[in-house]
């Protein structure tokens, strides 16, 4: 990648040419002292694997892991561990690919595709960041209005000046922002741990979830409208989301390397995917403990309204929850407060992780650069005009209608991580699957390969499967014969659609694989000259 030679008193502009590092703001700023313990060392590389494992527990999964827990039991427990192996996979190939490239995922795409299909790529992955803001404005707006009663309209309104906090924690360095953000995973985790902790769940049932069966992808037996495969679908999509892929190949670049020492670019690689995993357990324990809750801390069935304001409400009432400490502990209000704090500090989290991703995408695929706090008002502000036109449709009806459309909106919004996550997972797999890219060392070994492929078109056929009833969602309960036509025609329309842009990506990016083993072929053969 070229970069740019800048003036330190050059004055800068509010949209900038950027062809230069990763983040390049932070790029390589930490330092990690060698000959340490591998404790200390694996403290020194801890922190972008925090920022990563926020979009495995942001709002959007709350709602899917407790609802499948009520209406499934432990069954679903083993799409919740399948997931987040995958994730685990996926992330240390991610956090690889920048490390080694220098890249990170959306410079490596740009610069092995054509510049028509780049921008295509960049708005596909803007449209999911933006759909992933909206769970997160919706938790927040929820949260806050929970917490202080404040007006849902207001609380929509000053979700948007998260991105004064966010301007404040730019100033306070790097490493900093990833000691907050371990903290606010804390305190989540704690949170569920605590109301589970009091619920004394069947350990026995749990353990026996963890192993998949043939039930737990069925389309027989429906329950309050989820099927198996419709509740695994759910879990999957809000777990496994692109933009992750996009920020650990930027952010595992913070460390600083030296890129002529191979054996210290092993090490990082090492390090980097100690602490993915780690924290990627972290988020796995916390979406357990919410299917966990929706099993053990409530009653069979009794959670009819499965938005954050019915989980609120649940967790106050005390005819819906399943044993005496519970019941005890909710009339003081304390379980209900806990559950909504959890969920501002998960709106918190992803507010600090999407801020960077978008950053990300938009200098890796068109080349621009604006201030992160002016990435975050355009994008929040965009993100916020649909849950405003939902608040304000709704509200002269009663407050379940309005409940629900917001949870279904948040739900809907999820319909484009589907389009999305193919064009961040096969790009990725193939870079790191290269030796032109990776060099003989790097490259992914063969089980690691087989199981990217394997992971890869499985949720690719999962997101494409579930395509048809996501879609259907956004007619709500009540839909007609008709309705239900036109959503099935579009699904496949759609999904025609993205399988042409997959068979594009895939011969753009093998061209462009091509044309680099070419170059270097060249410069080879020029320096043997």
């Amino acid at each position: 990648m070229s970069q740019n030679n800048e003036t330190p008193n050059r004055k800068h502009k509010l949209i900038e040419y950027a062809n230069g590092p990763s983040l390049e703001e932070i790029n390589g700023t930490i330092e990690v002292p060698k000959n340490m313990s591998f404790w200390k060392t694996l403290f020194a590389y801890s922190g972008p694997g925090a920022l990563v494992a926020v979009g495995y527990m942001d709002p959007g999964n709350w709602s899917t892991s407790i609802t499948g827990g009520q209406n499934y039991q432990y069954m679903l427990m083993s799409v919740i561990l399948i997931s987040s192996l995958i994730a685990m996979l996926l992330q240390y190939m991610a956090a690889k690919l920048g490390i080694v490239s220098q890249m990170d995922l959306a410079q490596a795409i740009r610069a092995r595709t054509s510049k028509s299909l780049g921008i295509v790529l960049w708005i596909l992955t803007e449209l999911a960041i933006m759909a992933t803001d909206i769970a997160e404005v919706i938790g927040a707006a929820i949260a806050l209005y929970l917490l202080f009663n404040i007006p849902l309209v207001i609380a929509v309104f000053i979700t948007v000046f998260d991105v004064l906090v966010l301007l404040l924690l730019t100033k306070i360095g790097f490493r900093k922002i990833e000691a907050i953000v371990v903290c606010l995973i804390l305190v989540i985790l704690f949170v569920f741990v605590y109301q589970v902790a009091l619920s004394d769940p069947d350990w026995g049932g749990v353990i026996k979830g963890l192993v998949p069966t043939a039930a737990t992808f069925s389309t027989g037996r429906s329950v309050n409208g989820m099927t198996p495969l419709s509740g695994a679908l759910g879990i999957i999509g809000a777990t496994v989301m692109p933009h992750n892929l996009y920020l650990h190949s930027a952010i595992s670049q913070t460390r600083k390397i030296n890129h002529n020492d191979e054996s210290d670019v092993a090490r990082t690689v090492k390090f980097a995917a100690w602490d993915s995993n780690i924290q990627l357990s972290f988020a796995f324990i916390v979406n357990s403990l919410l299917l966990i809750m929706g099993v053990a801390v409530f009653k069979s069935g009794a959670v009819k309204d499965p938005s954050f304001f019915g989980l609120y409400e649940a967790l106050s009432n005390t005819s819906m929850l399943s044993n005496g400490i519970l019941i005890g502990v909710a009339k003081s209000g304390a379980l209900s407060a806990l559950f909504a704090i959890a969920l501002l500090a998960s709106g918190q989290n992803s507010t600090i992780t999407g801020t960077l991703t978008g950053q990300v995408i938009m200098e890796g695929f068109v080349h621009m650069r604006m201030p992160l706090w002016l990435r975050r008002l355009v994008t929040r502000l965009i993100s916020v005009i649909p849950v405003l036109i939902c608040v304000m449709l709704t509200s002269g009806k009663s407050a379940i209608d309005e409940h629900t459309a917001l949870n279904n909106l948040m739900n809907n919004s999820q319909v484009f991580l589907a389009f999305a996550l193919p064009f961040s997972m096969l790009p990725l797999l193939m870079m790191t699957d290269s030796k032109a890219e990776m060099g003989k060392r790097f490259k992914n070994s063969t089980w690691v390969s087989i199981l990217g492929w394997l992971s890869v078109i499985g949720l690719t056929f999962l997101n494409l499967l579930g395509l048809p009833d996501s879609i259907a969602q956004f007619f709500g309960d009540g839909i007609t014969a008709s309705e239900q036509t036109f959503s099935t025609v579009l699904a496949y329309v759609l999904i025609a659609a993205i399988l042409a842009l997959l068979a594009w990506t895939i011969i753009d990016l093998r061209r462009g694989n091509q044309r680099f083993l070419e170059k270097q072929a060249a410069a080879a053969k020029d320096g043997e000259n």
